[in-house]
């Protein structure tokens, strides 16, 4: 099932499979460690559309709303 990060669950994984972005977007997200193909796991994320926390390579990213809402993950189905 693919979903954006903001609607994963705490502690659950899942593969990176596409953005939803332009080119300076792909480059900071790219910057961060976040590339296709790379497991993801998200750690937490606060209220209100607040910062959504996810692990990647073993490094925890802190990545505001809006763009976690345009990175695209598979998780499996429930």
């Amino acid at each position: 099932m693919l979903i954006d990060i903001t609607k994963m669950k705490e502690g659950q994984t899942g593969i990176v499979r596409d953005f939803i972005g332009g080119h300076n977007f792909l480059e900071r997200v790219q910057n961060m460690g976040i590339r296709k193909g790379k497991t993801i796991k998200k750690i937490s994320s606060h209220f209100w559309h607040g910062p959504q926390t996810v692990e990647v390579d073993n490094i925890c990213i802190a990545i505001g709303y809006g763009m976690a809402k345009k990175i695209i993950v598979e998780v499996p189905d429930r």
